[in-house]
């Protein structure tokens, strides 16, 4: 699993590339949390490198994005690969984190007051 950060249209966005099954998360859940939870700013997190998510990736993700409510700001996930999306959204987590289709989605949520 590997993860990188960069800005993009003034928004933290989070790379991630791989599987996030129990060994890809182990690999980069606390760089994750220190490049979003503990930044306190809104985060785009691209997953569209990320063909495979488990019960402890999305707990990852969703433990960092209440976080980040906590804090009155978001998180926005954008490209999931199909099969992807249809775990996050069979799990609900589509219900606490958007999934968007692009950047300018993702930063139209982001700049929405939450």
């Amino acid at each position: 699993m590997e993860i990188r950060s960069d800005a993009i249209d003034g928004y933290n966005c989070v790379f991630l590339k791989g599987r996030l099954d129990i060994e890809g998360t182990q690999a980069v859940d606390l760089k994750f949390t220190a490049l979003t939870a503990t930044q306190r700013v809104p985060v785009m997190v691209d997953l569209s490198e990320v063909d495979f998510i488990s019960s402890i990736g999305i707990r990852m993700l969703a433990t960092n994005a209440k976080t980040l409510h906590s804090y009155g700001a978001k998180m926005v996930l954008v490209k999931p690969q199909l099969v992807v999306t249809e775990i996050l959204r069979s799990t609900g987590l589509d219900q606490l984190i958007p999934i968007v289709d692009n950047v300018t989605d993702a930063a139209d949520l982001l700049s929405a007051t939450v």
